[in-house]
């Protein structure tokens, strides 16, 4: 087997085998014992949220919450490990700071929290875009691996289109999240405009549809 054959199936190997492992580390007892102090941690932490008032509680609410969401998505990607658990953990987290950040915004007003806002949008849209981005590429790199696993030495055409395919696969991911991205900073940046008038305004407008590609 040549080394490209073995580079791309010792991955596939290892991420089958880490899965594999972190599924026989955690049994349904204490799975159970790890969502009921998960539980457990939000309610204190809600509690201690109730002493607050207005946007200050809004803040601490959404932070409990998101820390829940996180360890409950933590807890089911180290329970049955799989692409799609470890996908939306990132999102999980994606969205926590995504809800934070927008409670924030609310101690703003004016342009100066719409461009909070955007900005927040932005960062959320570039975490969920990468999550994405990283699970298609595991994706393409295992389905690749087993590929050229299943083929013998001579079949050097099978493996080449396989890696083909994946490199691929791979690029219009990574393709996908930078559109997604760029647009997000986009918003922002014509948010930031909308500060301004006449002149300054329309200036800030040109150079922001210049510098990402906007007609």
């Amino acid at each position: 087997m040549n080394r490209s054959k073995l580079t791309v199936f010792a991955i596939a190997m290892g991420l089958a085998m880490g899965g594999a492992m972190a599924a026989q580390s955690m049994t349904k007892a204490d799975h159970k014992v790890a969502a009921n102090a998960i539980e457990a941690d939000y309610k204190t932490a809600k509690a201690t949220c109730d002493a607050l008032a207005a946007n200050a509680k809004d803040v601490c609410q959404a932070e409990a919450k998101g820390k829940k969401q996180v360890a409950i998505a933590e807890l089911e990607s180290s329970y049955k490990p799989s692409d799609k658990a470890r996908y939306e953990l990132r999102v999980a987290k994606a969205d926590a700071i995504y809800a934070v950040a927008k409670e924030k915004c609310d101690d703003k007003a004016g342009n100066a929290k719409d461009v909070c806002m955007k900005e927040a949008n932005a960062a959320h849209v570039a975490g969920k875009a990468d999550a994405k981005a990283q699970m298609k590429t595991v994706e393409a790199t295992k389905t690749a691996g087993e590929k050229t696993a299943k083929a013998n030495d001579t079949a050097v055409e099978k493996t080449a289109k396989a890696n083909a395919t994946a490199s691929k696969t791979i690029a219009v991911a990574h393709k996908d999240a930078a559109v997604d991205k760029r647009d997000a900073e986009y918003a922002v940046a014509k948010e930031k405009c909308d500060a301004l008038a006449g002149m300054p305004k329309d200036s800030c407008l040109t150079e922001a549809k210049a510098r990402f590609g906007k007609s």
